[in-house]
């Protein structure tokens, strides 16, 4: 029998989301690739810092045992294959048991993620984040400058969801964006009994939820869907869980207040949002990516 992904949750990484490659990034994009390899290579045996994504990486590795392999990293890099030999050496100091990877020296990885049968995408690049989003894999765009994830639930991967465009589709949010808060709600209400079409990030939810069901008592995941809705626009984000038999442990209706603070209450390893001012507002305080779909990012 050959080898096959099929089955776990596969998630993509670009090295500069796993890792902190903030100043090695600086000479590449000065252009010179050449001194940027050899300023890698130099460092070969000084693990690199950890990244925005690291911890949601790290515990995500951790469901896996020796019996069952339950989630697999793979890393989609536009580092040159020399670079990418600090990237394993780094993986291998902090215990990340990743072996597969795709280097493609500034040519877009994201091609390589329908053969992988990605369940997540992420990239500090938006260009490879929109194309991966538009062949259907859900990916964001990892902010760098993020605060680092807190390490107060090392036991339990904690990820946080905005709503429309992201585990939702934006049809709400065109209505809101076209006629206004009152026309959105009357809208949401009247359809309160209707779900929502999915959005890009409902694949990944549903594996995440398989994960927990199947997964290992020394770690778990815990879901949080932060959305901008307040009542009685509620109601039909509620339902449209409920009808795709997906759970999620908390929900926040926050009506418009800003989300930074109650995501630093929830201290989820990761945040995604389709608004750049969310994400903005998210990572002064929590790991956050821009989900670039939906009217908000047309144009």
């Amino acid at each position: 029998m050959g080898v096959s992904l099929k089955g776990k949750l596969v998630v993509a990484i670009s090295s500069r989301a796993l890792f902190d490659f903030e100043e090695e990034n600086r000479i590449f994009e000065q252009g010179d690739d050449r001194a940027y390899m050899k300023l890698q290579l130099d460092r070969l045996e000084i693990p690199a810092k950890p990244g925005v994504a690291f911890s949601l990486v790290k515990k995500l590795l951790a469901f896996n045992d020796t019996s069952t392999q339950r989630v697999e990293v793979v890393i989609l890099s536009r580092n040159d294959p020399v670079s990418g030999m600090r990237v394993f050496r780094s993986s291998q100091h902090y215990g990340l048991p990743i072996q597969r990877g795709s280097f493609t020296r500034g040519q877009p990885p994201w091609r390589y993620l329908k053969p992988l049968n990605a369940n997540l995408f992420l990239s500090t690049h938006l260009s490879d984040v929109r194309a991966a989003l538009d062949a259907g894999v859900p990916a964001a765009q990892v902010y760098p400058q993020s605060s680092h994830a807190s390490d107060a639930h090392p036991h339990e991967v904690r990820i946080a969801f905005d709503g429309d465009a992201v585990l939702f589709s934006d049809e709400a949010e065109r209505v809101y964006q076209a006629e206004g808060l009152d026309a959105f709600q009357r809208h949401e209400a009247t359809k309160a009994g209707l779900p929502l079409p999915e959005g890009p990030f409902k694949p990944l939810l549903q594996a995440l939820h398989r994960l927990q069901q199947e997964g290992t008592p020394s770690m778990r995941v815990r879901t949080a869907l932060v959305t901008a809705r307040s009542a009685p626009a509620h109601e039909r984000a509620i339902r449209t869980l409920m009808d795709w038999n997906i759970e999620v442990d908390e929900a926040m209706f926050l009506g418009g207040l800003p989300k930074g603070e109650f995501l630093r209450e929830f201290e989820p390893d990761f945040f995604f949002d389709d608004q750049t001012g969310h994400v903005d507002s998210a990572a002064l305080h929590v790991p956050s990516g821009h989900v670039a779909s939906g009217i908000s990012n047309q144009g």
